[in-house]
């Protein structure tokens, strides 16, 4: 007897999502590594620094005991809990600990994507940063919920206008996602703007998404900011921190959500009925991480603070039109008017064996940009200066910049 042939396909809001626009930069570079070349990879935000001693040691203690060989507490063991309070009262100028709740989560991109899946029905919209980390995009899709795109440009620093928005949109708005340090642009909000957009969002009943996981990387010289400093923030904002980027701790998988405790609660409510949880031992490390001393974080800017200087003036010397902004470890820069990221990014693989982030991966807004991370030593950035400076590169970059961007 034939069997019949099974006809399984993924669901309709799987295919709304946006396409994997890197594959053909991950064929490129694939290829180039098969043949040998010397890739200078500035593509991806991974530290290439290692996570700090003490918390390697920590770790290495707290996966033999036995205890922590169990399932965690799914909302953050108390330990945890109190150090990430710690963080918050040192760290940012929140007026009342007393009416905020924290909960672990699984990296702060894991919180991420399932935040419009809580707060949101079907068809509700979800405000997303254009150009923004895809992350939150597609979070909304997958909670079948409409992503419509707050446009940041360079005219307005980067920074988001829900004003501008049509009010039909606000209406049927339930959250915005923001991330200030932000990726991909480098932009940083002040405090007054900040105090603007939680007076809006209280106003149209919106949650606001806080996606800090960049607080602490900045050249500005300010301290770090958080929305939650914002008297009565905690009513309509919760806040993700994570450890990946303050303390090279991509790979651990740890962060924590923060914020009113009604909203903190729901979200870890839902959070339960999906995982299990943040392994105890990675929470045990992430403690020493937030109880290290300044001088961990003060070597982290002078690293990342000399990488970027040398590049930012490599880059300019050779013609390059960077945007100067002082936050995260990335440098977003414009390509001439009409040059596609895309292309512009596998060409400079195969003709200098460098990786850059062709920025219409992070929406229509980033077409004609590309963007380094500084997550390579300073020796490779000189290296890869020099291969931009070579004849072909430079007549590649020249032949279109006659329509430089404003």
């Amino acid at each position: 007897m034939e069997r019949k042939k099974p006809f399984i396909t993924a669901s309709e809001r799987v295919g709304k999502l946006p396409p994997y626009l890197f594959a053909e930069l991950d064929r490129r570079r694939s290829a180039a590594r098969k043949k040998g070349v010397d890739l200078i990879d500035f593509g991806i935000g991974d530290p290439d620094l290692p996570t700090p001693k003490p918390v390697v040691e920590t770790a290495r203690g707290a996966v033999a005991v036995p205890e922590y060989h169990r399932y965690p507490q799914s909302r953050g063991s108390d330990f945890f809990k109190e150090a990430a309070f710690r963080w918050l009262s040192r760290e940012f100028e929140i007026p009342s600990l007393d009416s905020l709740e924290v909960g672990a989560l699984i990296g702060a991109k894991e919180g991420l994507a399932h935040l419009p899946s809580v707060f949101c029905n079907p068809g509700d919209v979800v405000l997303t940063p254009n150009p923004g980390y895809p992350v939150y995009r597609a979070s909304a899709i997958l909670a079948d919920a409409t992503p419509v795109d707050v446009s940041l440009t360079r005219e307005n620093g980067f920074l988001p206008d829900l004003g501008v928005l049509d009010e039909s949109v606000l209406r049927s708005a339930k959250v915005v996602f923001l991330n200030y340090p932000n990726n991909p642009t480098g932009a940083v909000m002040g405090r007054q703007a900040m105090r603007e957009i939680v007076e809006f969002v209280r106003r149209k009943d919106v949650l606001l998404v806080s996606d800090n996981s960049y607080s602490h990387i900045r050249f500005d010289g300010e301290k770090p900011t958080s929305f939650l400093e914002v008297p009565g923030a905690e009513d309509v904002c919760l806040e993700l921190h994570s450890f990946s980027k303050t303390f090279n701790m991509t790979g651990w998988r740890v962060g924590f959500i923060v914020g009113g405790a009604k909203l903190v609660r729901t979200f870890m409510g839902v959070k339960e009925n999906l995982d299990s949880g943040v392994f105890t031992a990675v929470q045990k490390a992430a403690e020493t991480a937030i109880d290290l001393g300044p001088e961990h974080l003060d070597s982290l800017l002078a690293t990342y603070r000399s990488r970027r200087d040398t590049l930012l003036e490599g880059l300019l010397k050779l013609g390059w039109d960077v945007c100067d902004t002082p936050g995260t470890f990335y440098l977003w820069a414009a390509l001439p008017r009409g040059t596609s990221s895309m292309h512009f990014a596998s060409r400079l693989i195969s003709t200098a064996g460098i990786v850059v982030t062709p920025g219409n991966g992070f929406g229509s807004n980033g077409e004609s940009y590309v963007r380094f991370a500084l997550t390579v030593p300073e020796d490779r950035i000189l290296k890869a200066l020099g291969r931009l400076e070579q004849k072909e590169i430079s007549s590649m970059w020249k032949k279109s910049s006659h329509r430089k961007r404003s």
